[in-house]
């Protein structure tokens, strides 16, 4: 499996990003678009009971990627996976159920691509969370300079899962409270109740 290096940085500006990115040199790859995923398991969700991890078939808009990906929370370098591209969204998905895996959760999220010095740095969008960059490099280093390039201070970062920007900004939602527990994660979906009043998940 391949270690991704990786860092967030939450609550940010997109404009502002961008016009960081453009001043710094950075290249526009792919512009704001919808992506949708599913995340599946077993129904008894063993493996991210057992691992931290979970299999995901994800539509970016100019290709479809399955992955199986393991994820330590709050570690820099926690989160590893194996992906590869497939041709059909739903038939990828079709197969994995035919195994017994079922769909946990169902998302939509947008994202826009940059590449700065050696780093992807991506604009993301999700539901019920404000705006935030994660960038990523093959190398610890590189991740640490684009972010100081940047102008980001990297005791703010945060390491994991989208489920750790979460936490941030509902610090109601525990550790043991996963976004994959949720059936739909949609813009047009009303915010789950647990964000803000916390019942059991």
């Amino acid at each position: 499996m391949q270690q991704e290096i990786e860092v967030k940085f939450l609550n940010v500006d997109h404009d502002n990003v961008r016009h960081t990115l453009q001043a710094a040199g950075a290249v526009l790859v792919q512009p704001m678009r919808m992506m949708r995923r599913v995340v599946l398991d077993y129904p008894d969700r063993r493996m991210q009971s057992n691992g931290n991890g979970w299999i995901r078939v994800r539509d970016e808009g100019d290709k479809v990627t399955l992955t199986y990906k393991t994820s330590i929370e709050n570690e820099f370098g926690g989160a590893s996976e194996t992906e590869v591209t497939v041709s059909d969204y739903e038939k990828t998905i079709d197969i994995f159920k035919a195994t017994g895996l079922v769909v946990h959760t169902n998302q939509e999220t947008r994202r826009e691509t940059w590449t700065l010095d050696g780093a992807e740095v991506v604009l993301d969008e999700w539901p019920w969370l404000n705006p935030y960059i994660e960038i990523e490099a093959a190398g610890e280093q590189t991740v640490k300079d684009v972010a100081s390039k940047l102008g980001y201070d990297w005791s703010s970062g945060v390491f994991g899962s989208v489920t750790t920007a979460y936490r941030v900004q509902y610090p109601v939602i525990d550790s043991d409270d996963k976004i994959s527990r949720i059936p739909e994660i949609k813009f047009d979906a009303p915010m789950p109740e647990w964000f803000t009043n916390k019942v059991d998940a």
